[in-house]
């Protein structure tokens, strides 16, 4: 038994063997195509499907056949290898009875199929029967067009039902409105609801039936219109037993009862379209305005009714330059009305919408709010109605949008209104008119062509080429009154105009086509003005042009300063207020939102017509950077300005440094600072030298001027590099190529202080001095007494210790570097190098013999 066993063990595992190499064969890729060729041939309808499970007893069954196929080639290669007789009779056995079941599946399968094919044929008999067709083919499609008919008979039926639901909701809202208004709410917003789920469901369907969704839309809307009518009808009754709208209008007791009850009514009915408005909104990226509550679009009737009375008439408040009149008329009816609404409205909306998302909306839960939101409607019709008359009269447009403007600021800010939009705020009526009615771009192009005659008018005027000494602080540089009013000019026009916009691209469109426009035309005119003084001073335009030897002194005189320093305090002005303009507010939050977009959105249209580069290249070249760079948005306009102030500055610094520095020619011709004389007298009892008399006042004349026109800063830089010049030129040209005796220094060093004296009486107090520090150095060295007990003069010096005479300094500092730099140190004197002092002792008339 244990052989048998063993031996059925090898067969086994054999067979195993057998079927792995077999399925080795066949790679998983191959296995996959063959399986599912067989399964698209088998399963090719959804009626196969019924068969699955007969299918697969079919899989099984060929399976057995294929083990005893491989147990059939396992016994001849067990004969083959030398297997015993018992054991292949066995197998034969096993054989002869796989082959039995075998037969016996096939049996009962075929009688399986004999039976399909007879249920088929009956199905085939009967269908030709119900269908009266000749063949099955004919049959199917029949039989199909009969399920699609009973199809469209369940939606008929289905449609019929909602009609019929519709049509049961409308009656009983009519037949319970003549019994109870009251009572007439729960099927209409039964019906409401209705409509308003095949709205939702509609796009779902592929917007299917659209007749059906209309009908009961139209129902509905005709249910609500009558419970609105009479609903307001009787509200009406109440409002004239309380005299409304009479300033002095209460109500108490039984009036208040009836008021308060016309008004939740009203709420009531009008619910579920405000519930459905504030869902879209809050599905939807654009928010819709909020709706007018029915109650007081009951009660709006009478004071509309005034208003087109007294504004759309013939009476002499309805004129179309007159727009603050209507305007003004609504913000009076609601300072007058808001103390009504307030003390009764007020309780019945907190009543009504507590609980509910509604009670976020200040539109619906304030009653001053929503009093706001009913009275805007008749000022829209008024609004529009007026502009097309308007259109073709920029004055008058640019008035009402001016009115608007001042308009909606007052309603924001006085009334704290925000349309029912939360943080973002209300647009505005004027937002309503530039954007929605597309009114921006001829207002813009009205605002410009106003701005800009404005300027004309501001440049042309004679007067504006002066200086205003008076607009400003003292100590500050003077502009010229043409650069104070075309500041006060954008100014106005930021505080009227641009600052009341709510859409950020108008803003930026008004800013650079308006204001920045206006500073680059003016920068225009000033760079002009430079050029053609540039020109004129030119020796060829003085040849080509034939300027007057008049002209030509106005120009290097005072005149051509006067230019100058109209030019510099203009651009250093209007810089300034750039620069301010730059840190307020409105400008950063404009700039924020500048960079954000930018940044953002780089390279595409966020301002009108304007690309990122477009704005960068009129405002700041930072904008869009990613990177932590301080900017704003006057940064290039004021750059260019500052380039034009510099180059003002230079060219005032030229212009003295040139004019001065003829003036001291006569001075430059003299030679008297090597005669001796006997008697050296102090420097400050001296007269100064004659020939410096013209330098003298034209030096004067120049810093008074400068000193009364520029600020302190600009004042020291300018007099700075005018006193460096004097310096180089007394240096060069007078005491480097004279020799001093003891009283030519001091004639010098009294000359010296003319020009310390001029310098201290109009720039500051030792500025003169202290710009010509070298020179002074200089001249006190030299001052030095020939001999240590002849004591010092004015710019000599002395130590704790010791006193020292010229000759001796004089040794000291022709002995070397270091010698010559303590006895410096020891003179006091820091600015004078080793090599400047040996040349400066060389001048004394009684050290060169």
């Amino acid at each position: 038994m244990s052989t048998e066993q063993s031996t059925w063990d090898k067969i086994s595992k054999m067979t195993a063997v057998a079927l792995r190499r077999n399925s080795s064969q066949i790679t998983n890729e191959e296995l996959d195509v063959r399986v599912e060729d067989y399964l698209n041939d088998k399963l090719q309808t959804y009626a196969d499907l019924e068969y699955l499970d007969s299918l697969l007893q079919t899989v099984k069954e060929q399976q057995v056949l294929l083990r005893n196929q491989v147990l059939l080639q396992i016994i001849y290669l067990g004969f083959l290898s030398g297997l015993t007789e018992a054991q292949l009779r066995d197998a034969e056995i096993t054989l002869h009875d796989a082959n039995q079941d075998s037969k016996a599946h096939s049996d009962n399968l075929q009688k399986k199929v004999d039976h399909f094919v007879r249920q088929q044929a009956t199905i085939d008999r009967r269908l030709l029967i119900v269908t009266q067709s000749e063949t099955s083919d004919d049959a199917i499609q029949k039989f199909d067009a009969s399920m699609e008919k009973l199809r469209r008979l369940d939606i008929a039926k289905g449609y019929v039902s909602l009609l019929a639901k519709v049509e049961q909701l409308s009656e009983e809202a009519r037949r319970n409105f003549q019994v109870s208004p009251q009572a007439a709410l729960q099927p209409y917003l039964q019906l409401q609801a209705l409509a308003v789920a095949l709205k939702r469901a509609q796009p779902a369907a592929e917007d299917a039936a659209p007749h059906l969704v209309d009908h009961v839309d139209k129902t509905m809307q005709l249910v609500w219109k009558q419970m609105k009518d009479a609903f307001a009808l009787e509200f009406e009754e109440t409002l004239a037993k309380i005299k409304w709208p009479s300033k002095d209008v209460q109500l108490d007791g039984e009036m208040l009862e009836q008021w308060t009850s016309g008004v939740e009514r009203l709420l009531e009915l009008q619910e579920p379209e405000l519930k459905d408005r504030e869902k879209d909104n809050d599905t939807s990226d654009a928010k819709q305005d909020a709706l007018v509550l029915l109650p007081l679009e009951v009660m709006m009737k009478p004071l509309e009714m005034r208003f087109k009375y007294h504004f759309d008439g013939d009476r002499a408040t309805n004129r179309l330059d007159k727009p603050e009149f209507f305007l003004s008329h609504v913000i009076g009816l609601i300072n007058t009305y808001d103390e009504f609404f307030a003390i009764y409205l007020q309780p019945v909306l907190g009543r009504h919408f507590r609980g509910s998302n509604l009670a976020l909306n200040t539109c619906y839960i304030n009653s001053n709010s929503a009093f706001i939101t009913a009275l805007l409607p008749m000022l829209r019709n008024k609004i529009f109605s007026v502009l097309p008359q308007i259109a073709k009269q920029p004055q008058l447009l640019s008035h009402l949008l001016h009115e608007l403007m001042s308009f909606d600021a007052s309603i924001r800010d006085d009334w704290g209104y925000d349309g029912g939009f939360g943080i973002d705020g209300w647009k505005g009526l004027t937002w309503e008119v530039l954007v929605k009615r597309d009114w921006f771009s001829k207002w813009l192009k009205v605002e410009k062509d106003f701005a800009l005659s404005r300027y004309e008018n501001i440049i042309g005027s004679v007067e504006s080429r002066e200086i205003d000494y008076d607009s400003v602080d003292p100590g500050m540089t003077k502009p010229t009154k043409a650069a104070i009013r075309v500041n006060d000019l954008l100014e106005t026009i930021t505080g009227n105009k641009t600052m009341p916009l709510t859409s950020f691209s108008q803003k930026l469109k008004f800013l650079i086509d308006i204001q920045i426009a206006i500073f680059d035309k003016f920068h225009d005119r000033l760079a002009s003005s430079l050029e053609a003084y540039l020109t004129l001073n030119s020796s060829v335009a003085r040849a080509v042009q034939g300027v007057s030897k008049e002209e030509q002194a106005q120009l290097e005189g005072l005149g051509g300063l006067d230019r100058l320093c109209r030019v510099y305090g203009s651009a250093e002005y209007l810089e300034k207020k750039m620069r301010d303009w730059s840190d307020d507010v409105f400008f950063l939050e404009l700039w924020d939102e500048l960079q954000f977009r930018a940044r953002s959105g780089s390279g595409k249209k966020f301002a009108g017509d304007l690309s990122v580069q477009d704005v960068a290249e009129r405002t700041s070249s930072v904008v869009g950077s990613h990177e932590d760079e301080s900017g704003a948005l006057f940064d290039e306009t004021a750059s260019a300005y500052r380039r034009l102030r510099i180059r003002s500055e230079s060219l005032i610094q030229d212009l003295l440094v040139h004019n001065v520095d003829r003036s001291l020619r006569p001075y430059q011709r003299i030679n008297p600072w090597s005669s001796l004389t006997s008697d050296v007298t102090s420097p400050s009892s001296l007269n100064i030298t004659a020939e410096l008399d013209g330098c003298m006042q034209l030096l004067s004349s120049y810093l008074a001027f400068l000193s009364k026109v520029l600020a302190e800063a600009p004042l020291r830089r300018i007099s700075r590099h005018l006193i460096q010049a004097i310096q180089t030129f007394l240096w060069d040209r007078i005491l480097m190529l004279h020799k001093f005796s003891a009283s030519g220094i001091a004639q010098f060093t009294r000359d010296l202080y003319a020009f310390w004296e001029v310098f201290d009486r109009y720039v500051a107090t030792g500025q003169g001095e202290i710009g010509m520090r070298r020179l002074r150095e200089a001249v006190e060295l030299m001052s030095m007494p020939v001999k240590a007990q002849e004591g010092t003069t004015d710019g000599g010096a002395e130590d704790s210790d010791e006193k020292i005479g010229i000759w001796e300094v004089e040794k000291r500092v022709f002995r070397d570097n270091e010698s010559a730099r303590e006895v410096l140190e020891k003179l006091g004197l820091e600015v004078l190098t080793e090599a400047e002092a040996r040349s400066v002792l060389e001048r004394r008339i009684e050290l060169s013999t």
